[in-house]
């Protein structure tokens, strides 16, 4: 489970819908506008992208590093705890 205070940085992404790149801890990169927040279907908390091809949801204990990819007043890169 994230801090409170990691998931600031997940509410500001969703709040302005900004684009990010997110890093997880596999590796893996997804990147996609930030919609919202949700459960999958394991009642799991996600961070919900509308990618290129579809809307995603990423689990956030999976995620390592979260960027946004556009200018912006409040931060540009944070990595998670």
């Amino acid at each position: 489970m994230i801090s409170c205070s990691d998931y600031d940085y997940i509410e500001i992404v969703c709040l302005f819908h900004y684009p990010v790149k997110l890093t997880l801890k596999s590796n893996a990169v997804v990147e996609g506008k930030a919609l919202d927040t949700q459960r999958n279907g394991e009642r799991v908390e996600c961070i919900k992208l509308k990618t290129e091809t579809e809307e995603a949801l990423v689990v956030l204990d999976d995620i390592h590093q979260l960027e946004v990819t556009i200018d912006n007043p409040h931060f540009r890169t944070f990595t998670f705890g």
